[in-house]
């Protein structure tokens, strides 16, 4: 059976995490902190904070712009839920736009979501292609006249809102990591952008995330580090490791916070992923596409997914493959026939319309026409280390058999 997407665990990383917990630090000590500063030089900007996860890495971020009841956020309707699931964390309203072919929101319809509502926009990268952030981030920039800020909204001594006077750009990063955009690393182009380093991910950390802070002057990211530092911690206001310097044992509590630092343990696997990414980790993931590429782009029955252009160049994470012409059932069917030559795919994503809890709130699929058109004929291949040239071969011949079978 060839899986979908197990994770790279070798000595290295066995190493790695027994001389974290040799060490007597397993929790937020002195691996996190590292692993934060070699994020932050990879990313190209001053401050990364690393946390448990991108979901409440990101609803902090939502927390600290103060978005709440009576605000709106964007997302579009091609995304994972929690990207969704975190503006309804904070009482807020998601928005939810069409995309374009690539995957990615599309800056037009988002220009047409913009009320005097929008708080925040989530742009999403799909399957480890940025989206348009430059586009995206100009349409934030020129509706700033539409932007409504909360007057009573205090956070560590300023008002954010005010501070930045337009819609927060949030970027989904989760599957990105890695990409580029004009040659440089995705986390220095939206205002902030969230990582996953979850175990299905191209860096892991088992489970984890972060964000990378790029917000404009007047903000200090030393002061936003800080205080995202103490969200994170209960509103603590000192952590695990400065409370070891001596006589440091006492803290205070600034505000009721939440629970969601990363730990050493988790650092510890960063590290060894971090060092091995662009040497060795991404060049093996695009030769795998690379090899799919080559046998399915010149067949008419499949649309092969994009991977770069002259802005743009992802990170491989996955490979999203579309069955020409095929409807939902027929997809579902290749699922199925691919399986049983034991093969592991999936799709991504069922989207946010057709869940039933935002088909619940009122979300139609039928607004979102493209969201659909693609969904519904999307396979994701396997994209793994480990995965050998032979075992890609053996996913394509599946592939191929499998199309043939139900597509005739």
């Amino acid at each position: 059976m060839i899986p979908f997407s197990p994770p790279r665990i070798d000595d290295r990383t066995v190493k790695a995490v027994e001389d974290a917990l040799r060490s007597g630090w397993i929790t937020t000590g002195p691996r996190t902190k590292e692993f934060e500063k070699r994020l932050a030089e990879y990313c190209g900007v001053d401050k990364v904070i690393a946390l448990n996860s991108w979901t409440n890495a990101c609803e902090l971020v939502l927390r600290w712009y103060g978005i709440g009841a009576g605000d709106e956020v964007i997302v579009p309707a091609y995304t994972y839920c929690a990207t969704a699931n975190i503006v309804m964390h904070v009482g807020a309203k998601p928005v939810m736009v069409d995309v374009l072919d690539d995957f990615t929101m599309d800056p037009d319809a988002l220009r047409k979501a913009i009320t005097p509502r929008t708080k925040c926009i989530i742009p999403v990268d799909i399957g480890g292609l940025p989206c348009r952030i430059d586009r995206i981030m100009r349409v934030a920039v020129e509706t700033c006249h539409l932007f409504t800020p909360a007057v009573n909204l205090r956070v560590a001594g300023s008002n954010p809102q005010m501070r930045l006077g337009r819609a927060l750009v949030l970027c989904d990063a989760a599957h990105s990591f890695g990409a580029r955009i004009e040659g440089k690393p995705v986390g220095a182009q939206a205002d902030i952008t969230g990582f996953s380093f979850h175990a299905v991910k191209n860096l892991t950390t088992a489970e984890g995330g972060a964000l990378a802070f790029n917000l404009p002057e007047p903000f200090d990211t030393d002061e936003l580090y800080r205080y995202l530092n103490t969200m994170s911690l209960h509103g603590q206001s000192k952590d695990a490791l400065a409370k070891t310097r001596p006589g440091a044992w006492r803290y205070d509590v600034d505000f009721p916070g939440w629970k969601c630092n990363m730990t050493d343990l988790q650092a510890a696997i960063g590290l060894v992923e971090l060092d091995r990414f662009d040497n060795d980790t991404t060049p093996r993931r695009k030769a795998i596409c690379e090899r799919y590429h080559a046998a399915f782009r010149n067949d008419p029955r499949f649309i092969v997914p994009h991977f770069k252009d002259e802005m743009r160049e992802s990170c491989y994470h996955l490979y999203m493959l579309r069955i020409a012409n095929a409807a939902e059932a027929q997809r579902d069917g290749i699922i199925t026939a691919i399986a049983e030559r034991e093969v592991s795919v999936n799709v991504h994503f069922i989207p946010l319309p057709l869940l039933s809890y935002y088909k619940g709130q009122g979300f139609r699929m039928d607004d979102y026409p493209n969201t659909y058109t693609l969904f519904s004929n999307e396979i994701s291949l396997p994209v793994y280390y480990d995965l050998t040239d032979a075992q890609v071969d053996e996913v394509i011949a599946a592939v191929k058999a499998a199309v043939a079978k139900v597509m005739g």
